[in-house]
C-alpha cells in the first residue's frame, strides 16, 4: 500500500515533540510490514544540510516559514504544499498528524481535493478553543479537513469529546493508543549506578519543570546522592528554570542538559532510575511510553492518559496535582529500591505489551484498507 503521513515540524531538537515520535514511530512499523511509507514534514534548525533519514527513519523535508507570533501554529511550508499536490493522487491513504496550524490543515483538504482517502490525527491539539483566532480557522480549515476524514484518530475519552465540540464526527471517531518500538538500549539495573530522577520534555510552562525544580530541593534533604536532572528545549519556561537552579544552592544535584536529539532520547533515558512528568492534562505523553521501553518507573500526576496503565501494571506512581503529593512519589521510588526494580520490570512488561507498535501498525493497516475500500 501506498502511504503518506504528514506532519508539522522536525527540528533537530525535536521541540515539536510527541507527534514527530508518533509519526516516526508508524512510518518504520509501517515499512517494517511492507508498505511504502513516505514521511513529511516541514524542517527548521538544519540550515542548508536538510536530512533525508531522520532517527532511522526515511523523511521528505520541505523548509518551513512562520507568522510572527503565532508559534507553531503559524508555520507553513508552501514546498511541501505543492509535493502533496503532485503526489497525492498517486497515494493510496493519506494520514495527517494534524494540528491547527498551516501545514497539516492545508494537507488534509489538499488529500480532499484530490478524493485521495486520508485519516486525521490529532493527539490532543484539536479542542474548543477561545482564542480569536480559532473560530476562524476551524470554519474555513478545521472542520471541513475532520469532516472529509474516513476516520479521526483519538487517544483519551476527553480528546474525543474535545472533538465533537469541535464538529459533530460521530462513528469517524476511532480511538488508538500512541505505541513504543521495544527498545534496542539495554535497561540498566545495576544497584551499584548512582540514582538520578529525570525530566525529558519541552520546558514548556504545561510541563511545568519549574515544580520538577522545586522537587528536587525538597528530596536533596534526604537523598543528597541522588541526581535530578532536566533534559529538553526550551519551550519558554527555560530562562525561569535556569534562575530557579542557580538560586536553589543544589547546583551539584541539579541541572539542565539542554535539548536532546530525538534518536538519543531512549539512551537519555535508560540512564536514569526514575523518570518524572509533573505535566497536567498531558493526554498521552510519548517521553513516558519512551521511559517504559527503558523499563524505567514512570511518575505522572492523575489527569495524564496513563495514568490508569501506570497504575494498574504497577510500573511506577501517579500522584495528584500537588507538589506534596508528587514528592511523596518520588520519595518512595528513591528509597524503595525492591520496589523500584519491580516497578521497571512492570513498566518494560507493559511497554512491550499494551503499548507494541506491532499492534498499533495491525490497527492502523485495517483502517487504512477500510479508507481504501470505502473510497
Amino acid at each position: 500500500m501506498r502511504i503518506v503521513q504528514v506532519a508539522t515540524l522536525v527540528t533537530p531538537d525535536g521541540a515539536y515533540g510527541g507527534p514527530i515520535r508518533v509519526a516516526i514511530n508508524q512510518t518504520r512499523s509501517l515499512r517494517a510490514a511492507g508498505h511504502d511509507v513516505e514521511l513529511v514534514a516541514a524542517a527548521r534548525g538544519f540550515g542548508t544540510n536538510i536530512p533525508d533519514l531522520f532517527d532511522g527513519v526515511p523523511i521528505r523535508l520541505f523548509p518551513a516559514r512562520a507568522i510572527p507570533k503565532l508559534g507553531f501554529s503559524g508555520t507553513y511550508a508552501p514546498d511541501l504544499q505543492q509535493w502533496l499536490k503532485a503526489n497525492l493522487s498517486a497515494t493510496d491513504v493519506a494520514h495527517i498528524h494534524m494540528g491547527r496550524d498551516m501545514v497539516t490543515l492545508p494537507a488534509a483538504l489538499a488529500a480532499r481535493a484530490a478524493r485521495t482517502p486520508y485519516i486525521v490525527q490529532t493527539h490532543g491539539m484539536v479542542a474548543p478553543s477561545r482564542h480569536p483566532l480559532a473560530g476562524i480557522v476551524d470554519r474555513k480549515w478545521t472542520i471541513p479537513a475532520l469532516r472529509g476524514a474516513d476516520h479521526t484518530l483519538y487517544l483519551t475519552p476527553e480528546e474525543s469529546g474535545g472533538l465533537n465540540g469541535v464538529t459533530d464526527l460521530g462513528a469517524k471517531l476511532e480511538q488508538l493508543h500512541n505505541g513504543v518500538p521495544e527498545s534496542p538500549v539495554p535497561v540498566s539495573t545495576s544497584e551499584n549506578d548512582p540514582l538520578e530522577v529525570l525530566f525529558l520534555a519541552r520546558l514548556h510552562e504545561r510541563k511545568r519543570p519549574l515544580m520538577f525544580v522545586e522537587l528536587a530541593k525538597r528530596l536533596h534533604v534526604d537523598h543528597p546522592g541522588v541526581r535530578f536532572v532536566l533534559a529538553g528545549p526550551d519551550g519558554g519556561e527555560g530562562r525561569a528554570v535556569q534562575r530557579a537552579i542557580d538560586l536553589s544552592g543544589i547546583t551539584d544535584a541539579l541541572s539542565w542538559e539542554g535539548p536532546i536529539a530525538p534518536d538519543q532520547t531512549a539512551e537519555r533515558i535508560s540512564r536514569c532510575s526514575v523518570y518524572v512528568l509533573p505535566s497536567i492534562d498531558e493526554p498521552f505523553p510519548m517521553s513516558v511510553l519512551e521511559a517504559l521501553a527503558q523499563g524505567k518507573p514512570a511518575v505522572v500526576t492523575e489527569s495524564c492518559g496513563l495514568a490508569e496503565s501506570i497504575t494498574s501494571a504497577g510500573a511506577g506512581a501517579v500522584s495528584d496535582s500537588t507538589l506534596e503529593s508528587l514528592t511523596t512519589a518520588v520519595d518512595r521510588l528513591l528509597t524503595d529500591a525492591a520496589e523500584r526494580r519491580s516497578s521497571g520490570e512492570n513498566a518494560l512488561a507493559l511497554a512491550r505489551t499494551t503499548f507494541s507498535m506491532n499492534r498499533i501498525a495491525e490497527k492502523l493497516e485495517n483502517l487504512y484498507e477500510g479508507a481504501v475500500s470505502h473510497a
